[in-house]
This record gives structure tokens, sequence and C-alpha cells, in this order.
């Protein structure tokens, strides 16, 4: 009986080893993710050390956990895709105590054959070496005793943690383990940090004149709106409240008294989200390979559902026809939930129901992107359900069309990062006003009430550090326009809503569009929506 188990098991280990060979060779490189870490070294301070966390295996119900999904700078300094992991990355050189070099340390998950048969092959310390491309490596269990002294360094760089992971219990090498070790080992004092906005006010306070005490407050008040815990403070909610110039000036100085006395602390968990953003915001051609084709397999959606839409679909069939061709092409996941908004479903921003049963005759709005390899895209394309606009919901589209064609226009290295936005904008308002539907600027805000643009990458909304466009950022350019049942103004343009979104590569040469694929024009998708589907045959039995 042993001896069959153990063929058995041996069986089983074979067939997962042939399983994991057949698979995608298109995924970034080890030298990619080794480039990246020598790019994030070469901007760390001197005497600085970076540790990075894996992503929380998150659950969605009793025994069952969601898909796996690494956080995407851990995946794009390492390549690594699994759970209850570290990197260690330093800016100089260290030895061991045998008198090694090395300047980076990763550790992972352990082997475990019993594991791997219920949720699939590690990479486990020599696959990390071999297929990673990293020197050291060490299962999580050894983390506790890394030779690594935090306290020596002068700066302790990482992300501050978001307490959302679960303590197995079971798993003494878990994330929750690990960032417990790792407190202990840096000495973590969550009282200790700073808040980001906390220490922006206390700047703004330092650096005000009494004279400028005034503006200074109303504007800190303006943001205690949107950090209403920073009224706990107590002199930063007295700077506000009060009217006296001198009173403003003795906070001042407890300010000053209070940043000098503060015990000094080499944790820093603000600087590294900037180095990050500093680099992922431009794009390598490796990446644009595979964000090339994540966005065009997005693309290939919305041509898709244009042939095959009919006004008796439901929301949800959209949605699984667009994500239907994402995994046709090889796409793993969607890049974030599907918005799927018939009428005025369509003006929730980012309604993702998707739970009406016929989109009848009503413009339809599809915000959706395909995941590939890491790399999300984002598109979006309204169309009408039944194949051709109406006058008035035909007007609306042009003129969020004609919006954002200014603003791809706009997106030109060395334009500003509002550039876009201020060029789609303008277009917007002016043109509402001149239909009527707003009196002014402020009352056409309200109908286009979200940004033109985002970076787009490894996250839909990738890090960045929003200054001036530069060759190979990748941002969407995406204008809309909503007007609720119930607006004031004409009953006609009740239950309108257009979003057009293309996702844009800012070159040297100019944009270009890399979801182009997808018509944009009311004339291109009216005359696609005229073409045959593949789908229209594709008829399953009635369920009663």
């Amino acid at each position: 009986m042993k001896n069959l188990f153990i063929t058995l098991f041996s069986l089983f280990l074979g067939i997962n080893m042939i399983a994991q060979e057949n698979i995608a060779t298109d995924y970034l490189s080890a030298e990619f993710h080794q480039e990246r870490r020598d790019a994030l070294r070469k901007g760390m301070p001197k005497n600085s050390v970076a540790v990075f966390f894996a992503n929380p295996v998150r659950n969605r119900a009793n025994d069952v956990d969601f898909m796996y999904h690494q956080d995407p700078d851990f995946y794009y300094l390492t390549g690594y895709k699994e759970p209850h992991a570290v990197l260690v990355l330093f800016s100089e050189d260290q030895t061991t105590s045998d008198g090694n070099s090395y300047n980076e340390m990763l550790y992972v998950q352990e082997k475990n054959p019993q594991a791997e048969q219920w949720t699939g092959k590690r990479l486990g310390v020599e696959g990390a070496k071999n297929q990673l491309g990293f020197k050291m490596v060490s299962n999580g269990s050894e983390f506790p005793s890394s030779e690594v002294e935090y306290s020596k360094f002068t700066k302790v760089l990482f992300n501050d943690f978001n307490n959302d992971y679960r303590d197995s219990k079971r798993n003494q090498a878990d994330l929750y383990s690990l960032i417990e070790q790792f407190k202990q080992q840096a000495n973590y004092d969550e009282a200790s940090l700073p808040n980001p906005m906390k220490s922006r006010i206390y700047d703004m306070i330092k650096a005000t004149d009494i004279e400028n005490s005034a503006n200074v407050a109303q504007t800190i008040g303006r943001a205690l709106e949107y950090y209403p815990d920073l009224k706990k403070d107590q002199v930063i909610s007295d700077y506000t409240e009060t009217t006296d110039p001198k009173v403003r000036l003795e906070l001042k100085q407890q300010v000053i008294k209070i940043e000098q006395e503060k015990p000094e602390s080499n944790l820093d968990t603000q600087s590294l989200s900037t180095l990050m953003a500093g680099l992922r915001e431009i794009k390598t051609e490796e990446e644009l390979d595979l964000l090339t084709k994540a966005v065009r397999i997005s693309a290939m959606g919305q041509r898709e559902i244009m042939k095959a839409m009919h006004p008796k679909m439901s929301e949800l069939e959209i949605q699984g026809i667009h994500e239907f061709v994402y995994k046709k092409y090889g796409s793993e996941y969607e890049g974030y939930p599907s918005i799927v908004g018939a009428g005025n479903n369509g003006c929730v921003l980012h309604y993702i129901e998707n739970s009406k049963m016929q989109v009848n005759n009503e413009l339809v709005l599809m915000d959706l992107g395909a995941e590939y390899h890491g790399y999300s895209a984002d598109v979006t394309r309204t169309i009408p359900a039944n194949g051709k606009f109406t006058k008035d919901q035909k007007i609306i589209y042009d003129l969020v069309y004609e919006a954002q064609e200014a603003g791809i226009a706009a997106a030109k290295v060395g334009n500003s990062f509002n550039a876009a936005d201020a060029a789609s904008r303008a277009v917007i308002h002016k043109g509402l006003i001149g239909l009527g539907i707003a009196k002014t600027e402020k009352e056409a805000r309200q109908y286009f009430p979200h940004g033109t643009s985002h970076y787009l990458g490894l996250d839909v909304h990738d890090p960045g550090l929003y200054g001036a466009f530069k060759h190979n950022m990748v941002i969407t350019v995406e204008p809309g326009i909503y007007i609720p049942d119930g607006s004031d103004c004409d009953k006609k343009w009740w239950g309108i809503a257009v979003r057009i979104e293309d996702d844009i590569l800012i070159t040297n040469n100019g944009p270009v569009n890399l979801s182009a694929e997808a018509p944009r024009s009311s004339k291109e998708i009216e005359a696609l929506m005229k073409e045959k589907s593949a789908l229209d045959d594709f008829v399953l039995p009635t369920l009663n």
C-alpha cells in the first residue's frame, strides 16, 4: 500500500511538472528584474536598506481564497509570483560572516510536496536561483536568523503596513510572521512613524510668517476635510480655529519644539513609494511589449462586442463576451472589475454590479481591461445597443470624442501631466454650456467629475510622479459626460452617459494610441456594429 501511494504521488508530481512546462514563454526576463533592482539601488540613499513584502493571501469566504495576485512592486523587482516572501535590497555591498559579498536577499516559500499537491508547484530556493537569477535565496523560515542589523543603516526603507494580512497559525513563515519578525528586528514603533500629511501640515506651519497665517489656516482647514483624523492633533486643530495671529505664532513655536524633541528613527515609510514611482512611470521596451498586448486584447474585446451587441443582451452577458475574448488571447485576469453600464447605470463611474437583464435601446458604457502577464489595459467604449445613435446620444458622444482628440493631442513630451485634462475639459465645458445643459464651468464640472488621465502598467492606476510627460510613459485619456436621471437640464439628456478611454504611449515623435483597433468615432462604431458576429449562432438551451 505504501509503495502504491509513493507511485501515485510520484505520478502526480510528474504530471504537475509536465503541466508547468506547457506555459507561455513571453514573461519578463530575469535580466529585466535584475536591472530594475540595480536601478532602484542607484536611487537609494547611501547606507540604506529597502525591504519589500509580497502581497497577502486574501480570503474570499470560509476556506476559499481569492486568486493570488502579487504586489506589483515585488513582482517588478523579482518576478516572483508566490505569497509569503520578502526581498531585502542594500544600497552598497554587504559581507557575510564568512566573507562573501552580497547586495540583495530573497526569502521564499519552502518547497512542500504535500502543500503543492493542493495549491500548485512552488519555486523554492533552487527555483528562485535558477529561474529568477538571485544568488542569495533562503526559505522564509530563515528570515528571523537574518544577519541584517537594521540599526546600523542610516535609512530603512519600506512601505508601511495596511494590517490586511492573516495569521495562519500553522505556518511560522507566513506573511504575518515575516512582518512581525521584521518589526522586532527593525524596532518598529507605529506611533513614532511620521504621518505624511501631518508632516506636510507641520512644514506649512513652520514655513508661514504671521502675515500669511490666516490663508494657511484656511488651506489646512480644507485639508482636514479629507483627513479628519488629524483634527485630533491639538496644535493643528487650534491653528485652524483661532483667529489670533499671536496664538498662531505660539503654535508655530510648539511645532518647532515638537519636531526638535521627536526621537530620531531610521525607519522611512515615505521615500520608497516615490523611488518606485520614478522607476515605474517610464516603461522599458520589454514592458511595452506586454502592455501593448494587454491593450490590443482589450481592443479586440471591444470590437467583438460591437458586432455581437443587441438590445436583449444583459450587462453580464456583455461583460462575459469581453472576458471570453481575453481568455482566448491568453490574458490571465481582468486588470480591474469590469464595468458595463447601460443607460443611467453608466452614470455611476465605477458601476460593477452589471445586473441589468436587458440593455434595450440604451447607450452601453463598457470600461474593461485585460491583464496580460501582470500588465493591465484600460479601454472604454460607449455604444448604442441597437447599433444606431439617436440624435441626442450622438451629440453628447461626438462632444466627448472631440474632447478626447484634444486630450490625446496634448499628450506630448514636455507638457505637464494635467495638459490632457485641461484640453479635454475645455472642450466639454464649452460644449455643455453651448447645449444649455450647464450655465457655467462650475455646473459643467458636475457632468465631468473625474480626471482625464492616469498612468498605466502593472497597476491599472500605475504609480508615477505626475510631472512633465516623458518618452515611454503610458497614460489613459478618458474624458466623459454623465447626465443622471433628475439632472437640472432638459429631460431629453437624462440617462446619457459617455466615456471614451484609450491607452496612449507618449513618445518623442508624438502620442501613439495603443488601443486604436477599437473604433472610436460614432460613424466607425455604427459601421462595425452592422458586421456579422461569430457569436450570432451561439445559442444555448433555455433553462426553465
